[in-house]
């Protein structure tokens, strides 16, 4: 089949189209990801930090509160070219409306504080700063939620679960089944205590009331694991907990009832010192069957309580371990979010600075000018973009070599990986990856499988997990499957319980299927079914791949090294001065140079 493209210019060479498949989904803008996590952390994230923060008190908490209302970027003094042509930052002066409020006379200053210059995104997704375009690439990091691993005892042959919730910010709890049924915990890799003593310090007293929580679930009479670590723990009561809790996390502190209950309290319960994040108490609710709302950053006794169920019900035979390498448990931190993190840290130090401040001035002389000192602000700012593992001076061999390095998923980076630790699991293709990041592109160094590349329709999610488009499947009267033209995105984990439908399974002109076996993949496995089983179908052939395999006509018969190879190998290809569109093509040339920013558009 052969279809000439419509409203091609005399002076163009025709493209004619070879494809057997008509196009779905039409590619969407290959730099989106870039664009709208930055326009995310303008908008929502950086509000988020000054709420944060907001009020700041002096030490005694009684003579001044600083408040951050609002924040502005306003126009930026240098234009992006000028900014080339100079060696500066393209960069946007941020102010944010202060309040200062005495306590003691009940007065109120407001002003408008310079919060130092903000690198800005230019309209390709880069930065330019002193004069260089960078690129912040995007980190693929495990999830912030709870994750249950299985560990074969060496003494008594028996497997046995552990359990670990990592939060977003603060400390981490692993949990862990001895060959004695009793369950203990480490907070934050300090020394074990019973998982009943926690519980006790957060408020289950007697022994009668943790027996309860678990009554339904330790029902195994071999292996009585909440009977077992309730003889082993030495306390009876909350208070006693509290102490034990104190003892272990502070050897050498004399314990007292209200320092060990503020302990507690500060390490688990208050939002400054530990946070889930939106995507941990996402992930919390859909393990555990949890209703949490979305607004408890925390973790709540109920939490605590279920995860201890979840690791007896393991225990015992139902469920199984998590795969920390599937892509519903590892989730992309973009743009924004690493701008914000690092923002974070400089907000802190400014805010000890303020603090430190309001003790040393007059109450009624002070202004929110006087208390503020940027430079610790503009110090973080200065020192990711410029010394980040993952701010990047930008690659500009060619077009595609831009386009990658913008779409590029990096494990590597603070808070991720680091190439000598990690091993062959974490860097080998893994089935969650289909559509979502490209089985084929990747470097052949010591980086291979740490740094990976998004496949052609791929987009992040609100949570940072990674989604693929799928059409579905339903059923007419006759009760005949058919594809509709409903285009839905499923993340690793929704995807995992549906059968999909290769693309290139053949279609009538009404959308049925015309074989009776066709070939489908549910989770790792792949084989062939019947059309009836299918929930979805895949958009398109080169939905699996990156931008850059897509490139490589014919690559279906390539030898996965050759691709690997090409795929890498073009991006290092040497622009040319007069530039020839090419013979054989895969369609998506066009849209690969368009979104690279290396060439001219006119604006609609």
């Amino acid at each position: 089949m052969s279809v000439t493209l419509d409203r091609v210019p005399a002076s163009v060479r025709a493209r004619r189209n070879f494809a057997s498949l008509p196009e779905v989904l039409p590619l969407p803008n290959l730099i989106q990801t870039q664009i709208d996590s930055f326009k995310w952390f303008c908008e929502e994230g950086l509000g988020e930090l000054f709420a944060e923060i907001s009020p700041i008190q002096d030490f005694t908490g009684k003579n001044l509160d600083l408040k951050f209302i609002s924040s502005e970027f306003r126009e930026p003094k240098y234009s992006e070219e000028e900014c080339r042509t100079k060696d500066l930052t393209f960069s946007k002066p941020l102010w944010a409306r202060v309040e200062l409020v005495n306590k003691e006379t009940g007065e109120v200053t407001e002003q408008d504080v310079f919060l130092g210059d903000f690198p800005w995104m230019t309209d390709k997704g880069t930065f330019v700063i002193n004069g260089a375009e960078r690129v912040v690439v995007s980190q693929l990091v495990r999830s912030p939620g709870v994750y249950f691993t299985a560990v074969d005892d060496p003494t008594t042959g028996r497997r046995l679960f552990y359990g670990k919730l990592i939060p977003n910010r603060g400390a981490w709890l692993e949990f862990e089944t001895s060959n004695k049924d009793v369950i203990s915990v480490k907070v934050d890799r300090k020394r074990k205590l019973t998982v009943t003593t926690l519980l006790r310090a957060i408020g289950y007293s007697s022994n009668e009331e943790i027996a309860a929580l678990f009554t339904n679930l330790d029902a195994d009479p071999e292996h009585q694991y909440i009977a077992s670590t309730l003889e082993k723990d030495p306390t009876t009561n909350t208070n006693e907990g509290l102490v034990e809790v104190y003892k272990r996390l502070r050897p050498g502190d004399p314990p007292t009832i209200d320092n060990a209950r503020s302990l507690v309290q500060s390490l688990f319960f208050n939002f400054r010192r530990y946070d889930l994040a939106k995507v941990g108490r996402y992930k919390l609710n859909r393990k555990l069957g949890l209703d949490q709302p979305m607004t408890t950053r925390t973790l709540t006794n109920e939490d605590l309580v279920k995860i201890v169920g979840r690791i007896v019900e393991l225990n015992n035979g139902k469920g199984s371990p998590d795969d920390i390498d599937h892509l519903g448990n590892r989730r992309v931190r973009a743009v924004g979010e690493l701008i914000q993190s690092q923002f974070r840290v400089g907000l802190l130090r400014m805010e000890r600075v303020v603090r430190e401040r309001m003790s040393i001035v007059e109450p009624e002389k002070a202004t929110p000018k006087e208390l503020i000192n940027i430079r610790p602000v503009v110090a973080a700012i200065k020192e990711f973009f410029g010394g980040s593992q993952l701010s990047q001076f930008m690659q500009q061999t060619n077009p595609l070599d831009e386009l990658t390095h913008k779409r590029r998923l990096s494990a590597l980076g603070p808070g991720g990986l680091s190439r000598e630790r990690a091993g062959f699991d974490v860097r080998d293709v893994h089935f969650s990856h289909y559509g979502r990041i490209c089985p084929i592109e990747t470097p052949e160094g010591p980086n291979i499988g740490l740094i990976g590349s998004l496949a052609t329709y791929g987009r992040v999610n609100p949570y940072g997990f990674i989604e693929s488009p799928y059409r579905r499947v339903a059923r007419d009267d006759k009760d005949r499957s058919y594809v509709t033209d409903e285009i839905v995105y499923l993340t690793a984990d929704e995807q995992e319980l549906a059968t999909v439908v290769q693309a290139n399974a053949r279609l009538d002109d009404k959308g049925r299927f015309m074989d009776d076996r066709v070939q489908v993949h549910r989770g790792a496995e792949y084989h062939e079914a019947s059309p009836m089983t299918a929930d979805f179908m895949d958009v398109s052939p080169k939905q699996i791949v990156s931008v850059s395999a897509a490139l490589i006509p014919f690559l279906e018969h390539d030898d996965a090294n050759r691709a690997v190879m090409g795929s890498n190998m073009q991006r290092q290809a040497v622009p040319v001065v007069r530039p020839e569109a090419p013979i054989i093509g895969t369609g998506i040339e066009y849209r690969a140079a368009r979104d690279s920013g290396q060439v001219v558009v006119a604006r609609a």
